[in-house]
């Protein structure tokens, strides 16, 4: 399974929209099949805050499917599968508001964010739920993520984010189920 870029559809007319953005079958026809447990919702009000690059080692693993409800941000995913011919590499996607994208992320990538204006709100389903002791990450600085933010700044980071280790220095738990990163379509 690789990561996945959504584009839910949206019906509108005089009163907004509606959109679907989670179908059981619908997914399962992506290849989605895992069964989502637990739901997140993140609140971060600085803009360029930036969040990760966060996983839970096997076995408690957690495929993930992000959206932001408000405001935009840049959210990526980092390969972290031992033996992966695309071990380090990531790809990334805008989702915001007004696009209604959303990314999902399966058990051994690196998933992380940034926000690109104030007050944007995220919320992500997860298919297992928060294990302190599996908890994990790599640094955002340490796998050539090119996160855009004005040049030279340094993102809002939470303590835990400040001291992860380097991608370089990282031993991955994740092994690699024969799937390639692929581009985001």
């Amino acid at each position: 399974m690789s990561v996945q870029l959504i584009k839910p559809r949206r019906f509108g007319d005089a009163r907004g929209w509606f959109t679907e953005v989670y179908s059981e079958p619908a997914f399962a026809k992506l290849g989605i099949t895992c069964t989502f447990v637990q739901d997140n919702h993140s609140l971060s009000v600085p803009a360029y805050t930036l969040r990760g690059l966060h996983f839970q080692a096997p076995p408690r693993g957690q495929d993930k499917l992000v959206r932001c409800i408000r405001g935009r941000i840049w959210d990526v995913a980092v390969d972290v599968r031992k033996g992966s011919p695309t071990y380090g590499q990531w790809v990334g996607a805008e989702l915001s508001a007004e696009n209604g994208h959303q990314l999902f992320i399966p058990v051994g990538f690196a998933h992380g964010f940034v926000t690109l204006e104030p007050d944007c709100e995220v919320t992500y389903k997860c298919s297992d739920t928060y294990a302190p002791e599996a908890d994990g990450g790599i640094r955002w600085d340490s796998a050539g993520i090119g996160w855009p933010m004005p040049a030279g700044m340094t993102p809002e980071l939470s303590d835990k984010d400040k001291v992860q280790p380097a991608l370089a220095d990282f031993d991955s738990p994740f092994p690699y189920d024969g799937n390639p990163l692929q581009p985001l379509a």
